[in-house]
């Protein structure tokens, strides 16, 4: 007996159960069936997910929800880059940075005393990202205000979708935090991130996403790759899978020491970069041809249920046919049926009443049925041997076409019109006597 699970299947989603397990060979149907049922019986989308499933990639039809894109910052391999502030030289130079040094450092304290106090008083504004897109356009028009538009191009979206375009792409990814309040940043932004070689480099090379730490989205990547000092450049790409910082550069640094240490870390990591490509393309060569076996498979599939629709609809066209020809033939006896009622109940009232039993001119005539009854009437010996047919005709007892014979000598009565004997001949030309035994024939078969 079928397990109650299975029962309530329809056989679309039975035929679809078996489909699913022989193209991806799971054993366990109660495992095909959650699949299924998880991709609305829809057996593409469950194939296509299992054969991700196998390969190790994301759901295609089944994506995780949105979330942040982990960044590998652990990774020791990282290539760091500090540019320490220069010396001042020169009696002029010390005298100035001694006379400026207090000052600075009482700024800078005092401010780190003012931010530390400050959140006991209210939770940083920056740790809640609320609007993360619009944080970044609101540093890019701020940015082109302070600077103007000659810059690398921002990529304008958030830095999560920055990642996964970064990714998707196998491009790399630039990612600049800006300092307002650092010394460096207008010096590092006029001179360096502006020139024409610097933004010329990175707009050919890799994508390019900024955003203040003023702002929460520019605060939330700070707390995430852990800068240093200001200002600060992050090199991201996809390594063993993973998006990996590979590169930091930290300080104050001209343009065309900028490019030199980006196309040192890109050289760096160009195999990494191209093994991945080769590994995605195979894996997507893979997904072709298994998409295509599936798609050959579904088609020879499809062509399959096609004929043994066309065999079914066949079958069942040529099953109505014979349930109304066997209607038909149902009807038609029905209406044969009554019609022959009618008939015997007219020849029934048309018989002349028989006579009675003292007239000399009486014949009586016993009539033995063919299912063995008995029937006697008395006729006279004028009556037409027609009428003696159409009293049989009328009983019930009667078949449909019979024929009457005498029993010595044996002979057929000709009681109905025939071509060479028009009017059948009366009882007495028949030569009957006052009392006969008639026999009843049974001719429907015949």
């Amino acid at each position: 007996m079928a397990a109650p699970e299975e029962q309530e299947l329809s056989q679309a989603q039975t035929e679809k159960l078996l489909q699913f397990q022989d193209l991806t060979g799971l054993e366990s149907m109660d495992q095909c069936r959650r699949t299924l049922e998880q991709h609305n019986w829809n057996i593409e989308a469950a194939v296509q997910d299992r054969l991700n499933e196998q390969e190790g990639v994301p759901s295609v039809f089944n994506p995780p929800p949105t979330r942040p894109l982990q960044v590998n910052t652990t990774d020791h391999r990282v290539y760091s880059y500090i540019v320490s502030r220069p010396q001042p030289r020169g009696l002029l130079g010390w005298s100035y940075y001694l006379i400026i040094l207090p000052f600075r450092f009482t700024y800078y304290t005092l401010l780190d005393i003012f931010r530390f106090a400050l959140r006991f008083i209210r939770p940083d504004p920056r740790g809640r990202v609320t609007d993360p897109v619009g944080d970044v356009m609101s540093f890019i028009h701020s940015f082109e205000e302070k600077y103007g538009r000659s810059h690398p191009v921002f990529y304008q979206g958030t830095y999560s979708q920055a990642l996964n375009d970064a990714k998707r792409e196998l491009r790399y990814l630039l990612v600049y935090l800006h300092g307002e309040d650092h010394q460096d940043t207008d010096e590092f932004c006029r001179t360096t991130l502006c020139s024409e070689e610097a933004l010329t480099f990175i707009n050919t090379r890799m994508l390019f996403w900024a955003c203040s730490t003023s702002k929460p989205e520019g605060y939330r990547v700070s707390q995430a790759l852990r800068e240093n000092t200001y200002p600060f450049l992050a090199m991201i790409m996809l390594k063993d899978r993973k998006m990996t910082v590979v590169g930091r550069l930290e300080g104050l640094i001209q343009p065309e020491d900028l490019i030199n240490q980006l196309t040192f870390i890109m050289e760096a990591n160009q195999t990494y970069l191209m093994s991945e490509r080769l590994e995605r393309e195979e894996r997507n060569q893979t997904q072709v041809l298994r998409q295509q076996q599936d798609e050959a498979y579904l088609a020879s599939l499809r062509a399959d249920q096609e004929k043994d629709r066309k065999k079914r609809e066949e079958q069942e066209q040529k099953r109505q046919e014979e349930e109304n020809n066997a209607r038909q033939s149902i009807l038609a006896e029905e209406r044969r049926r009554r019609t022959l009622e009618e008939e015997k109940e007219r020849k029934s009232e048309c018989l002349p009443p028989e006579p009675p039993l003292d007239d000399p001119d009486s014949v009586k005539i016993v009539f033995k049925l063919p299912n063995d009854t008995r029937v006697e009437r008395r006729f006279l010996f004028s009556q037409s041997l027609a009428e003696i047919h159409d009293f049989l005709f009328s009983l019930k007892e009667t078949p449909e076409k019979f024929q009457i014979v005498t029993n010595f000598p044996r002979r057929v009565l000709p009681c109905l019109p025939m071509e060479e004997q028009p009017n059948p001949p009366t009882l007495r030309e028949a030569g009957l006597s006052r009392s006969e035994v008639l026999f009843v024939q049974d001719l429907t078969d015949d």
